[in-house]
């Protein structure tokens, strides 16, 4: 029996196969966002667990941003994982040798090409940017890297000129052209219809970067593969700057589901999400799709009852196939077929009236508003007085 429900309409919809690869961007783009920074030793350890993964690509840095970053990128690089290292370059020179000292595979260098990107960041002109661009991406070339070039706020960028400097830069030998959605513009029609046309002018693979202003990162970054996009940009529990990136686990797990693509360790998802948790301080909320608290928790007496009888009556996948754990709730909603399953693994066989007036108990504890904690159930079973205290605001 499979670990999933399958979606009926895949086929009827036609649903293409992907040929894709995760560029996992935690410990740069990840690390941009306010507040959060990696320790060198945090940084070795997440990148070990994307490699176990199976992520293709993990950007470790920007090297230039500081020596401590520099060698952090470059410890990640001494690791001798089996995914290609790479790093973030301005179009300078510079940020590319400080690349190369670092020894990675593979650098990406970008610039920005919006006409207010160019006006307020950079006050250049749009055809001193693109000399920049190219010339960096033929220095990083000469050098021997995998040059991936990417076009900041590139969804605001003129398309008729962002398509010339694409064919640019594949003229110029980039191995790589890249879509930064750089503020989260998109949707799911207008990121396929991009990369629909900016695959009719250029041969070598597009990426996607998803940001997710309005909540789309997922969703653009899929219509981007389906578009024929093969590099699609992640990160842990979606960090980064403003809401953040696409997240790896979620689009990890829609990939399986939905395009059959088995050859990451979804096994591993919740572990990585509870070290880049810890690592970066920045709590996962509880409903979060994979790996949040309660993707697999359940208190509503109906769904627990069946969800005690098959799983899969509530539950789109399995826990296991994430790394995660089933979570009966005790609290108001909870029911007496639900309560006989949890007082069973506590040790006591309790007769209907009981698990009945249990119920009732419960019902009236879980007044405060918090579910009820197996000690506190254990006490209300032998009919103990306990108070209870409500920690809301």
């Amino acid at each position: 029996m499979s670990d999933f429900s399958a979606n009926q309409f895949l086929e009827m919809a036609g649903t293409p196969p992907l040929d894709i690869e995760i560029c996992d961007v935690t410990l740069r783009d990840g690390e941009q966002m306010p507040g959060v920074v990696f320790k060198p030793e945090e940084k070795l350890e997440i990148a070990r667990m994307l490699d176990e993964i199976g992520v293709e690509i993990i950007e470790a840095g920007f090297p230039v941003v500081s020596k401590s970053e520099k060698n952090a990128v470059k410890e990640v690089c001494n690791l001798g994982l089996n995914a290609k290292i790479s790093a973030l370059s301005r179009s300078r020179q510079s940020d590319v040798d400080a690349a190369i000292d670092c020894g990675v595979d593979m650098v990406s260098v970008f610039i920005a090409t919006s006409d207010l990107h160019l006006k307020y960041k950079l006050h250049m002109t749009c055809a001193e940017a693109i000399r920049c661009a190219l010339e960096t991406v033929e220095y990083a070339k000469d050098h021997g890297l995998i040059v991936r070039f990417s076009a900041e706020d590139a969804t605001r960028t003129d398309f008729n000129t962002l398509k010339k400097l694409y064919k640019k830069a594949e003229e110029y030998h980039a191995d790589y052209v890249s879509v930064a959605d750089t503020v989260g513009i998109m949707n799911p029609r207008t990121m396929y219809y991009m990369i629909s046309e900016i695959r009719k002018i250029v041969s070598v693979p597009i990426c996607v970067h998803c940001h997710d202003d309005l909540g789309l990162a997922l969703a653009n970054t899929l219509a981007g593969a389906e578009a024929g996009a093969k590099q699609l940009h992640t990160t842990v529990n979606g960090i980064g700057e403003r809401s953040g990136n696409t997240p790896l686990e979620e689009l990890l797990v829609n990939l399986r589901l939905h395009y059959g693509i088995d050859r990451y360790d979804l096994g591993r998802l919740k572990s990585i999400s509870s070290v880049v948790e810890r690592y970066s301080g920045v709590p996962v909320a509880k409903n979060k799709a994979v790996v949040g608290e309660n993707a697999f928790a359940h208190e509503s007496g109906i769904h627990v009852a069946a969800v005690l009888e098959e799983p899969r009556t509530y539950e789109l996948y399995s826990p296991e196939m994430v790394g995660a754990e089933r979570r009966i709730i005790i609290g108001k909603h909870t029911g007496a077929k639900a309560l006989k399953y949890i007082t069973k693994k506590m040790g006591y066989d309790l007769e209907k009236k009981d698990l009945c007036l249990l119920a009732e108990k419960v019902k009236t504890a879980s007044e405060f508003k918090r579910p009820i904690t197996c000690d506190e159930l254990r006490r209300l079973i032998l009919d103990l007085n306990i108070e209870f205290v409500y920690n809301g605001p």
